[in-house]
This record gives structure tokens, C-alpha cells and sequence, in this order.
């Protein structure tokens, strides 16, 4: 059966649970080149939607495993960045990792290319173990996400996002960071998420066709995110553009309110993603007041929201704000996909010919 972006979308409670199940492979790898090497410091690349992972894993080395580490853009690294502008560190103590779904990514072979010639480690995690990537790394590992035929990625995100979170986890209790007791609950709590994952689906779904007629007619859409959640900002607002193609832009919450409120109309679509953070009760804050100018203001979040109407989604199964991230994309791939499908947009035709991204004879 021919691949579809809904499809893809439908089969993530399998593919995670499969990621969750099969663990080992790419977390063991993973944990033994930092022991082995005594790296202190992580520097993550990616482009597009793994870049978006990046910032996500770079939150969560810094919180869970007390490890520092960095999301970089790869040729803005390559050309203006340094792994380490102190000179403290080894070059051998700093550990690139590239992701990148097909490994072809033109931007992510060269940065990692680039640190094996600066002396630092390198590590990849792709979906094609045969891909050109592989050739810049010390340690290759699997992003267990299986085929994903169609241009934008959606379980390739999911699937990143659970593996980056495994990573930490392992690492942080590889390293003393994190006590074994909270380890099991951590691990256990994942592994209880994606078992339940079809009612995230559901949720979202149902959400989106809640709101879909305002969502669409939208002339714009404004994503908003803070802390664990500034990559899932990314992410949305680069799912709703790839695919639904209406002016899509992406702030930190608190930038929004110094500026881009000056344009804000009516027929303007809000989406804020509420995470656990310490910004959340100033995010209330922002939605009472971008009500008073426009009537589609929506809060996706796992806390329990005052005064939370249809526009709202508050996903019913709850989970500590790291894992959270799984979950909030989700209802952005449905706005993205199922909404380019209800306005007739094939979204597996790329109307972009032009092979920028990827080398063109990979893919």
C-alpha cells in the first residue's frame, strides 16, 4: 500500500513502541562512547525537523544528565562557531552527533565531517545505516523509524524524539545524575506513554476537527512555545508550512508579546503550547490578553487549564515535562496534513524541484 502523511502519522503508537521495545541498540552505543571517551560536552546537529530534535535533546542533557550541550545549526557552526572557544576542553572529550533521517543531508555530512577533522567524536543516528553520513562517524546508531516515503517527516520526528529522551535518560544515570529508583520511574513512565500513544492521536484528531474551520481560514498562524518546548514550537511551525502552506510563523512566548503583536487581526490563528515551565502561568497571561484580539486562541498542554473550552486541547494522559514533547506535535501534524487534505493539497507532490537540501543522487 502506497505511503501517505496521515498514514505515517496513524502508525506512530506502533513505530514508538517498537523504538521503546528495541531500545538497547541505539542506547548502548550510545552510553558507552561517553563513558568510554569521558565526554563532557555534546554538540547536536541537525537541519529541518532535526534540528528541531536537536533543541530538544540539547534541553534534555542539560536537565537530566548535568551534561553541557548545545543545538547548533550545522553550516552556521561550520563557518562562525568553535566546540569549545575556551580551550579547556579536549577536542576528544566533545561529542558531534549528527541527525539525520535519510543521512543525506548535505549540511549535517559536513559539520560531521568537519569534526572528525577538528579531533572531536562523532556520532550519527539515521534511518539509513548505509547512507552517506555514516562515512564522518566513530559510532553509527538507528533511528528505528522504518521507512517514511513521504517529503515531511511526522513519525521520523516522534521517533527522534523518544530515541534523544532514551539517550538522557541512560546517560544521566550512567553518570550519577539521575538515581536508579527515578531511572526505573522514568523508563517505566515512557514505556506506559507510548503503550497508550493511540489516545494522543485521538485527542489531537479530534481537537483539530473541533477547530478546523477557523484553523483553515486563518490568513495567518502563530506558534508559540518556551523551555523543553522551543523545539516543539519549531517543529510545528514547520510541519503547518511544509504542508498547509498558509504563513506560518514560530516564537519564543515571551518575544511574541514585543513586536509581532502589532500585526495581529481577527482572522489570525494563535496556538500556544503549554508546558510545565515556569512561564506557564504568564502564558495564561498572554491568552486572556490575545483574546481581546482575536477569538482563535488555543493552548495545548498536559496542565489543567482554567477555564480550557473546545478550542483547547489538554491531553488526558499526563506525563513529566520531558516526555511531554512526544505528544505536542502531534496535533500540528493533523492542522498540517489533514488540513492541506481538506483544502485538495497534495502534499506528496514537492512543487520545490530544486535539490538544495539532500545530495541528489541520495534521496
Amino acid at each position: 500500500m502506497e505511503q501517505t502523511v496521515l498514514g505515517n502519522i496513524q502508525s506512530q503508537p506502533e513505530v514508538l513502541q517498537r523504538v521503546f521495545a528495541e531500545r538497547a541498540t541505539f542506547v548502548d552505543p550510545f552510553v558507552r562512547g561517553i563513558r568510554e571517551h569521558q565526554i563532557r560536552k555534546i554538540i547536536f546537529f541537525g537541519s529541518g525537523t532535526s534540528y528541531n530534535v536537536s533543541q530538544i535533546a540539547a534541553y534534555y542533557f542539560k536537565h537530566l544528565a548535568h551534561l553541557p550541550a548545545e543545538a547548533q545549526y550545522p553550516t552556521v557552526f561550520k563557518y562562525y562557531e568553535q566546540p569549545d572557544w575556551t580551550g579547556f576542553i579536549d577536542p576528544g572529550q566533545i561529542l558531534f552527533v549528527g541527525i539525520s533521517q535519510s543521512g543525506t543531508s548535505v549540511s549535517t555530512c559536513e559539520v560531521m565531517e568537519y569534526g572528525k577533522q577538528l579531533g572531536c567524536r562523532t556520532l550519527v543516528i539515521t534511518g539509513d545505516l548505509e547512507s552517506r553520513i555514516t562515512q564522518f562517524a566513530d559510532t553509527v546508531t538507528h533511528l528505528l523509524v522504518g521507512p517514511e516515503l513521504t517529503p515531511p517527516e511526522t513519525k521520523g520526528y516522534t521517533v527522534s524524539v523518544l530515541s534523544v529522551y532514551l539517550w538522557a535518560l541512560a546517560t544521566a544515570h550512567e553518570l550519577g545524575a539521575l538515581p536508579a529508583e527515578e531511572y526505573d520511574e522514568l523508563i517505566t513512565e515512557a514505556g506506559d506513554f507510548v503503550a497508550d500513544f493511540q489516545r494522543v492521536l485521538d485527542e489531537a484528531k479530534g481537537w483539530y476537527e473541533r477547530n478546523k474551520t477557523s484553523i483553515l481560514q486563518s490568513d495567518r498562524l502563530f506558534v508559540l512555545g518556551y523551555g523543553v518546548d522551543y523545539g516543539s514550537m519549531l517543529e510545528a511551525m514547520l510541519k503547518v508550512g511544509e504542508m498547509l502552506r498558509i504563513p506560518t510563523i514560530g516564537f519564543e512566548i515571551e518575544e511574541f508579546s514585543h513586536g509581532p503583536t502589532m500585526g495581529l487581526r481577527p482572522n489570525q490563528t494563535i496556538f500556544m503550547i503549554g508546558s510545565d515551565e515556569a512561564e506557564f502561568d504568564r502564558m495564561l497571561v498572554f491568552r486572556d490578553a490575545y483574546k481581546r484580539y482575536t477569538p482563535r486562541v488555543h493552548v495545548v498542554s498536559m496542565r489543567d487549564l482554567p477555564d480550557a473550552d473546545g478550542r483547547d486541547l489538554v491531553f488526558s494522559h499526563r506525563v513529566s515535562k520531558c516526555l511531554a514533547p512526544l505528544a505536542y506535535t502531534v496535533p500540528f501534524q493533523f492542522v498540517a496534513a489533514q488540513g492541506a487534505k481538506d483544502i485538495y493539497i497534495d502534499t506528496a507532490v514537492n512543487p520545490f524541484q530544486e535539490s538544495l537540501a539532500h545530495y541528489a543522487d541520495e534521496g
